[in-house]
């Protein structure tokens, strides 16, 4: 407090405040990891290299963490409780052939990043959402020009109906417009082929166009057909294209009593408990046969080609015996099946087609035609059995191999003539026979097995899916 005269005599007391700023220590602890130089090599701000944000990240990146780990680097393998690993089975360590089924609740997981998000406000709307409509002749607001219109219109003329709105994309209404409206836009676009544009490359321009049918009199005693896929190349490396695997043949190896009855047993398991017992795969074994040389599986296509006048022709065939003449093809390796889709009938044209150009010369008329395909196969060579084989203690079957296959081509009998008839006459299902009719062929010495039968291996060694027979 402090004191000051205005005049003499005159004392009044005036009081002041001082603010004194008081400061507490707020030191940080230090940090727990002790401070590392790093080796930064100097190039100045005005480079811009220290104010980016790229910067600190590329530091931290390119440190590498101080972090001790083991031997096993954290994860490790006991592999004394896995089965047959010391003996060279290696089944209980590697990943099924076939993937576990995901569960529903498990999808939304494996969704893609690019789904992720907003909702695409381009996609169309759906019908239980579909805007409101009004319907009403009403103007709401008048236009300038209204009263000249009204002195030229008829006012008994009746205004046109509004149009009924787009039916539902699932309904059977909207499908089948679609369908009429491609046929018609289908036979004008053959009519006018300038019509007809590339949806990305304008500057091309149709030269011709052919129908897409099905080649119904090409049906095998199965129904459909099946595709094997290798998984590596069978023949060594070359420049050019072996026109050997044009002609080559795969002739399915019967399974084992041990191989079906541990198949029985897997698809019993199966159809007793779905969810914690896997379908087994289908998985067949095949011998892999091709011809010496190119010429003479050129021959063997020739005698396959419904179009060639001369394919029944003896001087096609390579070899001669006794017996009669034959083509040759030699053993190459076996293979076994790593990947297989089945289908039904109904569902044999839906995933995949076999297509065939006729330029109208031969036995059809002048278009493309498509096949069905009823299986899918992906083959590998064998590994599964050769690994059982070195496993002691397991029962060592005799397994005749076949090193040679002398093929002669005829014509099918008339039971795989009458079910190509069948399935030409209904593509979609296969009519089983009586039982009297079954009765009656096996008392004349003919068994019958239905198309699945063969297609699964049923067939004797020396049939083919054709009703050819090989000479072994």
């Amino acid at each position: 407090m402090a004191s000051s005269s205005r005049g003499a005599g005159e004392h009044r007391p005036v009081q002041q405040d001082f603010i004194a700023r008081i400061r507490y220590s707020n030191a940080l602890p230090p940090p727990p990891n002790p401070p590392k130089l790093l080796d930064i090599p100097s190039t100045g701000l005005s480079s811009g290299q220290y104010t980016t944000p790229g910067f600190a990240s590329r530091l931290a990146r390119e440190q590498p963490l101080n972090i001790e780990a083991d031997a096993e680097l954290g994860m490790p393998l006991d592999l004394v409780g896995m089965p047959g690993v010391f003996d060279g089975d290696e089944s209980s360590i590697q990943a099924p052939l076939q993937a576990q089924p995901i569960h529903p609740h498990d999808r939304h997981l494996l969704r893609p990043l690019a789904t992720l998000g907003k909702p695409n406000v381009s996609e169309p709307s759906v019908s239980f959402l579909r805007r409101t409509e009004y319907i009403s002749s009403i103007v709401s607001k008048a236009r300038p020009d209204a009263s000249l219109r009204g002195l030229n219109s008829n006012p008994l003329q009746r205004q046109a109906k509004r149009a009924s709105p787009e039916p539902d994309k699932d309904s059977p209404a909207y499908v089948k417009r679609k369908i009429d409206q491609s046929f018609v836009a289908a036979a004008a676009n053959l009519k006018d082929k300038s019509r007809i544009r590339h949806p990305t490359k304008r500057n091309l321009k149709l030269v011709e166009a052919y129908p897409l049918i099905p080649d119904r009199d090409a049906f095998p005693d199965s129904g459909a057909y099946v595709t094997i896929k290798f998984s590596n190349n069978p023949v060594p490396a070359s420049t050019t294209y072996d026109t050997r695997l044009l002609s080559s043949i795969l002739r399915p190896i019967e399974k084992s009593e041990a191989e079906e009855a541990a198949y029985q047993a897997a698809a019993e398991a199966h159809e007793q408990d779905p969810e914690n017992n896997p379908k087994p795969p289908t998985s067949m074994n095949y011998d892999f046969f091709l011809s010496d040389s190119s010429i003479g599986a050129d021959k063997f296509r020739k005698m396959f080609d419904v179009d060639n006048p001369d394919r029944y022709e003896e001087s096609l065939y390579t070899h001669t015996s006794d017996s009669g003449p034959y083509f040759q093809f030699s053993r190459l390796r076996a293979y076994e099946t790593s990947k297989e889709t089945d289908l039904d009938h109904e569902r044999k044209y839906d995933e995949e087609v076999i297509l065939s150009y006729e330029d109208g010369s031969g036995r059809g008329q002048k278009a493309v035609y498509y096949y069905p395909v009823m299986q899918r196969s992906t083959i590998k060579p064998q590994r599964t059995k050769n690994i059982h084989r070195t496993i002691p203690g397991v029962a060592q079957e005799d397994e005749q191999i076949i090193e040679r296959l002398d093929v002669t081509v005829t014509d099918p009998d008339e039971e795989t003539k009458a079910d190509m008839e069948r399935f030409k006459e209904n593509p979609y299902s296969y009519e089983e026979e009586d039982a009297e009719d079954a009765a009656d062929r096996h008392q004349n010495g003919r068994q019958h097995s239905s198309p699945e039968h063969r297609r699964n291996g049923g067939a004797s060694d020396d049939e083919d899916a054709d009703g050819d027979e090989d000479e072994i």
